[in-house]
């Protein structure tokens, strides 16, 4: 059985490489405005839209008005998302009659889900009724994903243009990245999922007689369960392909009504990353040089296989403890073996690790898996990854802008090491772009390190820490990474749905998000005003594999100098009590 996953991981990533050209060039026709396949059927409704919206689809604009109609288009979904929640006992389709949803959650899944972070502090099938699953956080899961896009678009074009303020119209990305790409995506992939057995009904919940009875709260014997049911497909193809990851259900991509075969566990996988991936063939075709895209795809590709196969080796070994006591973990033609907690049997070990590594290498956050049953080591890597800055193809438009600020700081180190003005594409790479990028970089570690500070120092944060000692650390360090780094996943043994964690994991998330896309837009703004210069000897090549690696040893410095000491203190010393443990009991 551990032979399957790792030839399943195998073919994951040809499957995805392969897929990943295509679509990134058609991505690129769509956001250049070229005629595409889909033209003929979607175009007339895209313009609709632009007379309804009273856009002139021809008409482009500076960064601060591009940035202005990204920020008031997402605080008014952010405002609707929390007007739906909180009269959701009133709306229809609420077939479980659930009540309004609490002041506080409400406005941290609000955030959450216009962040494009999906951090979730309740049971999707206990808390949000059908209609809030659809008409908010649905609806959410498109457009926060097509802004991402929009504002990537908006840095490549300041990439590839020169001498002019202008780079692009906002509303006309956010329009072609949902209809042309992420509607029809969806649709195909929702439409498959519902083939093997993914939910997809406006039905109330059923009722099952249990195989056993069970004694209630009151002591009688309970011989029937209620199965919660609701437009799940739709909600998960969007949730993946979008990197958004929000579960329709409390366990997420576990649940055998989201995630029933290992063909929905490997196609929802795969469209973790999928668009991600192209974006980077995207950025090549935009700019002109089909090289450059293939570079940053090559830099993100080995960090990410550099980091799967070290938790897919950890996951695979048994827990110390469990050893001690005798329990039988080797894998056999029966059971896969390894470290089993909090897995589901039909995937094992390897499949769940693959899903950990491509959901934090994304910031796309759903889960197969329970990360807090990780080995130490095996939920560090996860973590880390988010801690990066969510670059290894990170979100949807997110990630790729993201390395693209890291490839600007390589050509300035690289620059300073030569005494050569750095440049990219052309582009010199002075004060203002330099301070643009440190933003960046640097305001994703100051939210972790001071969120998880506050946490663990005040009496509100320590109150919800159930785990004592390492483990607990790693929770609440965890919970800061992915809100800071709109991840949305989570070591789940931290109580967060509480008014602290609530508000101080909002402010997280809208930070990461918009305190990163207002530098990346001034920086496109200050790029396309540059004039293109020459190439020549001294200039440094941006498409070769010392540009690479030199792209990949700049962000593992970076999250490494930052992170290490909190690591060190939460796995790390959880690893060492663990085996140490192991050892006293032989």
């Amino acid at each position: 059985m551990y032979t399957a996953g790792v030839v399943e991981i195998v073919l994951y990533l040809v499957v995805l490489l392969a897929l990943a050209r295509p679509l990134g060039l058609f991505i690129a026709d769509v956001l250049e405005g070229r005629r595409t396949f889909l033209t003929p059927v979607v175009q007339p409704l895209e313009r609709l839209f632009y007379r309804l919206a009273g856009v002139n689809e021809t008409q482009e604009s500076g960064w601060k008005r591009y940035a202005a109609g990204m920020l008031v288009f997402n605080l008014l979904g952010l405002l609707v998302v929390y007007a739906i929640q909180r009269f959701q006992h009133l709306l229809p389709l609420n077939p479980q009659q659930l009540g309004a949803v609490a002041p506080d959650l409400a406005f941290n899944t609000a955030v959450s889900f216009a962040s494009n972070t999906n951090w979730q502090s309740y049971g999707g099938e206990s808390t949000m009724s059908y209609f809030t699953q659809m008409i908010a956080l649905a609806v959410q899961n498109f457009v926060s994903a097509a802004s991402g896009i929009a504002v990537l678009a908006a840095l490549v074009r300041g990439l590839a243009r020169k001498s002019t303020e202008l780079i692009g119209n906002f509303w006309v990305d956010l329009t072609r990245s949902t209809l042309y790409v992420l509607l029809p995506l969806s649709l195909v992939l929702a439409v498959a999922l519902v083939s093997q057995g993914v939910v997809q009904t406006f039905g109330p919940p059923v009722s099952a007689e249990r195989v056993e009875a069970a004694a209630g709260a009151d002591g009688a014997a309970v011989t029937t369960q209620s199965i919660a049911l609701g437009p799940v497909a739709s909600q998960v193809a969007i949730k993946q392909l979008g990197t958004n990851g929000g579960g329709f259900f409390n366990t997420n991509s576990a649940h055998p009504l989201e995630n029933p075969t290992p063909l929905t566990n490997f196609l929802e996988s795969l469209s973790i990353l999928l668009i991600a991936a192209a974006l980077c063939h995207t950025f090549g075709r935009m700019v002109g040089d089909e090289r450059q895209g293939w570079a940053i795809l090559a830099a993100m590709t080995l960090l990410f296989v550099a980091l799967l196969v070290p938790a897919v080796l950890v996951e695979r070994s048994a827990n110390p403890a469990f050893a001690a006591l005798g329990v039988d973990s080797e894998p056999s033609l029966t059971q896969s073996g390894g470290n089993m907690e909090g897995r589901e049997t039909r995937f094992g070990p390897a499949l769940s690790a693959l899903w950990a590594v491509a959901t934090t290498a994304a910031s796309n956050g759903s889960v197969n898996s329970m990360h807090d049953s990780f080995l130490p080591l095996g939920g560090m890597i996860p973590m880390w990854l988010i801690q990066l800055g969510e670059v290894v193809f990170g979100g949807v438009g997110s990630g790729l802008y993201g390395m693209l600020v890291f490839a600007l700081i390589t050509v300035f180190i690289a620059g300073l090491m030569v005494g050569r003005t750095p440049e990219y594409l052309g582009k010199k790479i002075e004060a203002h772009e330099m301070k643009m990028a440190s933003l960046v970089v640097l305001l994703p570690p100051a939210l972790v390190l001071v969120g998880t500070a506050l946490a663990v120092a005040l009496p509100a944060g320590l109150a919800t820490i159930f785990n004592p000692g390492a483990h607990g650390f790693s929770e609440v360090l965890y919970a800061f990474s992915s809100a800071a780094n709109n991840n949305g996943s989570a070591f789940a043994g931290l109580g967060s749905a509480n008014p602290f964690y609530d508000v101080l994991l909002a402010v997280a998330m809208l930070a990461g998000r918009y305190g990163l896309a207002i530098p990346v837009l001034a920086l496109a703004g200050s790029l396309a005003r540059k004039k293109r210069a020459p190439e020549g000897a001294g200039t440094l090549p941006t498409h070769t594999p010392l540009f690479v690696f030199m792209l990949i040893g700049i962000v593992v410095i970076v999250g490494a100098l930052t992170f290490v000491p909190a690591l060190a203190l939460g796995p790390v010393v959880e690893h060492l009590q663990m085996t140490a443990a192991a050892a006293v009991s032989h």
